[in-house]
């Protein structure tokens, strides 16, 4: 290749910075004076036109020889540009040091307004510029995405090379990550880190240099480098683990057989995490640790208690759930949750239609999946794709919570947090089942476990007092900090230092209480029961916390999850008033002195019946909307300021002919 390739050239001309307001008024009153080249490149339409229209031609070259067109280009000029092409402004006319098209300038500077406009009055983008690029691989090049993504449903081939034969790809993964993985000292980012003292990103680091064989191998490696393989171990490790660590206590061994077994079974444990174990363990473990979990809790029921189970109630009622609950999870699992899928067809269409009302924005269009995003979407970093409606990802379920699987979503949390209170049934009510859970069998000991099992009752009270008690203060706090705009924690204990303290107390004595709990029921229970009952309260904790959280999030404030993080991005909702307050910005959510308000609320139980899609003799009517296809707010005019129509002629050929061979 010759030269740099244009890699690092710079054009010469630059685009004007915008003016301040008290710019612009001095501009408005010194625009009179104004040469035409100074006039073309503020916006000042009005001295434009009188230059033209007292003789001056649109087409002749100043000093640098730019032209005027170049100049409204560059600084997006787009009523100049139209009234110099009726006057005769020749579009594609060469000018400038790298000898370009007015169209290369608006390429580069990323306006694709103007790269829209002077299409549509015949600009060609396939035009090699003076370092043999053409528009395309200058978009790539600076990473104008949504000008790429115009070019290409244009019909500009996304393999075409230029005079080097460089292709926009290469241009794009040149300029992103380049050739050289050496800095200026000769060190590689596995130096850097080591420097900087970062162990996770060195074992990361060296872990993708064995991967690409750039390193030391060893027995291990042909394993450790499998994806697939490392995504089985981590699907079995919860099986295992759960078993290994209930199990070792609940042995009938010596004590130090039991110690040596842990000691291995924690080995093997660190082996696994070492070797195995990469970033996406938290995205994989949650699934198969609730399977593990539900899988061997099964197993405790049917092994240790239903055989002292003499109620057909609960028995019925066990059943029940347990199908109801296979049920949603299996449907919040599986079911697809609103993935927004269009053929090539529809996505160069979605992509001209954008551009062309100059909403090609990163906001309405997702470059990754080439859509136009519906109202309450979001694209998943996981799933790699659009979804309806989208709440969140959820590992627990290993897919994401969208407009079509949200209320099986709900019935799985709300099912799974009844099957925690009939653990707890169980415990509370039906006393002799436990006989067999009970390590002890001569008469002094069963003597001892009736002391210790009188004292559980009041241990377990005091510990359901301190849990309420610090969820309630802490939820206090919260509320706090969300309605009087503090900003931490710390200074919602400067100004509550005594509700502060309170709080620390309950802490304290909720974990010693917790602990003394633990120690009692491993105690008088089997140790395999007692690991059981310990995972069955974890999930039922957090299940609860979750279902609350969904609840309030769908029934009074009519938001997803992903709204209500990202609340100050969306613009419905916030209404106009509210939008002209001082300190609003889209940008800057923190500033914003009002709460958020959905345009989707119609109250607690309507909102409710929308989300499952309840409907009954006419009483209970769901609101059915189309997710997929939203993309205006109901009842809301579009504001048609915001958005002006160019006047493009389309060809009438077959776009999904043309790009049957690409590949988005």
């Amino acid at each position: 290749m010759e030269g740099d390739n244009g890699l690092n050239r710079v054009d010469s001309a630059v685009p004007l910075q915008p003016a301040t307001t008290d710019q612009q008024g001095q501009g408005q009153e010194d625009a009179r004076n104004y040469g035409i080249v100074k006039a073309v490149q503020y916006g000042a339409f009005g001295r434009v036109q009188e230059l033209v229209e007292g003789g001056y031609d649109v087409n002749e070259m100043d000093k640098e020889n730019v032209s005027l067109l170049h100049w409204a280009s560059i600084n997006n000029r787009i009523d100049i540009i139209r009234y110099l092409i009726d006057k005769g402004a020749i579009v594609d006319k060469f000018g400038g040091d790298l000898n370009s098209t007015a169209l290369h300038w608006a390429t580069r500077q990323g306006h694709l307004s103007t790269v829209v406009l002077l299409m549509s009055y015949g600009a060609d983008p396939t035009i090699l510029d003076g370092e043999g690029c053409r528009c395309i691989h200058l978009a790539a090049q600076f990473g104008h995405t949504a000008i790429v993504a115009y070019l290409i449903a244009k019909g500009n081939d996304v393999d075409m090379i230029d005079k080097n034969g460089m292709t926009p790809l290469m241009y794009a993964c040149h300029r992103v990550f380049g050739y050289v993985i050496l800095d200026l000292n000769g060190e590689t980012p596995i130096d850097m880190a080591v420097a900087a003292k970062l162990p996770n990103l060195v074992k990361r680091l060296r872990q993708i240099s064995e991967m690409r064989g750039s390193g030391k191998s060893n027995c291990l490696t042909r394993y450790t480098s499998d994806k697939a393989f490392r995504k089985r171990v981590m699907w079995t490790f919860p099986f295992v683990a759960l078993f290994v660590v209930g199990y070792i206590p609940e042995m009938t061994a010596p004590i130090y057989m039991k110690i040596l077994l842990a000691l291995l079974a924690f080995g093997g444990f660190q082996i696994c995490r070492q070797f195995f174990f990469d970033e996406n363990i938290m995205n994989v473990i949650p699934l198969p640790l609730y399977l593990a979990t539900k899988v061997w809790m099964y197993y405790t029921w049917i092994a240790y208690c239903l055989p002292y189970v003499d109620s057909m109630k609960l028995n019925i009622l066990f059943t029940i759930n347990t199908i109801l609950l296979t049920y949603n999870f299996v449907k919040a699992w599986k079911s697809d949750p609103g993935f927004i899928d269009t053929n090539r067809e529809q996505k160069m269409k979605t992509v001209l239609d954008l551009a062309e009302t100059q909403t090609l924005t990163l906001q309405e269009f997702c470059s990754t999946c080439l859509v136009h995003r519906p109202l309450r979407s979001k694209h998943c970093g996981i799933c790699n794709k659009c979804v309806a409606k989208m709440d969140h990802h959820c590992p627990w379920i290993d897919n994401c919570v969208g407009a079509n699987n949200h209320k099986y979503f709900i019935g799985y949390l709300f099912f799974l947090f009844e099957k925690g209170k009939e653990y707890r049934y169980l415990n509370d009510k039906k006393g002799n089942c436990m006989e067999l859970l009970h390590n002890v069998t001569d008469k002094k000991a069963r003597a001892r476990r009736k002391e210790v099992q009188c004292l559980n009752p009041c241990i377990f009270i005091v510990f359901k007092y301190y849990l309420a008690l610090s969820i309630g203060i802490t939820l206090c706090l919260l509320i706090s900090l969300r309605r009087r705009n503090y900003r931490s924690i710390l200074q919602i204990s400067e100004k509550f230092s005594w509700v502060t303290w309170i709080a620390l107390n309950a802490a304290f004595h909720f974990c010693w209480v917790g602990i003394l709990l633990v120690c009692q029921l491993y105690q008088t229970l089997s140790p395999w029961v007692t690991w059981i009952a310990l995972n069955a309260a974890f999930h039922f904790c957090w299940v609860g916390i979750l279902l609350v959280c969904q609840l309030y999030q769908v029934m009074w404030l009519a938001m997803t999850t992903n709204e209500r993080l990202n609340a100050h991005r969306y613009k419905y909702f916030h209404s106009e008033d509210q939008d002209k307050e001082v300190g609003h910005s889209h940008d800057d959510g923190e500033k914003c002195k009002h709460q958020p308000k959905s345009p989707f609320n119609r109250g607690p139980l309507s909102n409710l019946i929308d989300i499952l899609g309840i409907s009954f003799c006419g009483l209970l009517r769901p609101n059915k909307v189309d997710w997929k296809n939203l993309y205006d707010v109901p009842g809301k005019p579009e504001n048609l300021l915001r958005r002006m129509r160019l006047n493009v002629a389309r060809k009438t050929i077959n776009l999904f002919k043309i790009f049957i061979n690409y590949r988005f």
